[in-house]
């Protein structure tokens, strides 16, 4: 199966911050045995909840940490995403962060976020769930890293933050009805993690049902 390319594959990449799913995306995205030998680029698109869209401010609320005054917002989008989701079902997504990110945000929070009526959704168009972990150890060298880009360095001062979403958002991964892969990006490069992924995916034969 390691030499078989999945059909359209679909990919939520979920973790808390310092975990690589962004580059991860990125390089999921233009991995040849993943998405095809491409001769030329073409519109392969990343989706994220992180995205901070439903106010005019940085670093504003997002579909993960939207706010109750923010909510039937939040939720209509989500519901625009898998909507979409379907009507492009034969096409390869990409997805940094989506729904388990957004319930452990709100359950932080005291408030309840349906993952089941979501997976009901993604589960038939093929959607699996790789969950972006490291040790907790490791998180301080990431930090060093990440702060050499970042225009925002205050949101990782607190680190045993980031450790304690990890644990939530495995206690989330274990509930969800998606295929689940758990990937320890420590010490790891972006290509070889991809690589990992994609053999898992194709050994799970994740394809379309309807195919």
């Amino acid at each position: 199966m390691r030499n078989s390319r999945p059909l359209c594959p679909k990919v939520i990449l979920e973790g808390t911050r310092l975990t690589k799913k962004t580059e991860l995306a990125f390089t999921l995205r233009d991995h040849p045995r993943f998405v095809g030998a491409r001769r030329y680029r073409y519109h392969l698109p990343l989706v994220s909840a992180q995205w901070s869209g439903l106010t005019n401010e940085a670093w504003g609320p997002s579909l993960i940490t939207f706010p109750p005054e923010h909510e039937e917002k939040a939720l209509e989008a989500y519901r625009t995403w898998l909507r979409l989701f379907e009507l492009h079902r034969y096409y390869t997504w990409v997805v940094d962060r989506f729904h388990l990110s957004t319930a452990v945000h709100q359950e932080r929070q005291e408030r309840a976020f349906d993952i089941e009526q979501i997976e009901r959704r993604l589960l038939p168009l093929g959607f699996a769930v790789v969950l972006c972990t490291r040790t907790p150890e490791s998180f301080a060298a990431a930090r060093e890293e990440r702060l050499r880009v970042s225009a925002n360095p205050s949101q990782y001062d607190d680190l045993d933050v980031f450790v304690r979403e990890q644990d939530a958002l495995r206690k989330a991964a274990e509930r969800s009805a998606l295929p689940v892969l758990e990937l320890d990006v420590t010490n790891r490069s972006e290509a070889e993690l991809a690589d990992v992924v994609t053999d898992w995916y194709a050994d799970h034969n994740l394809l379309h049902q309807d195919h």
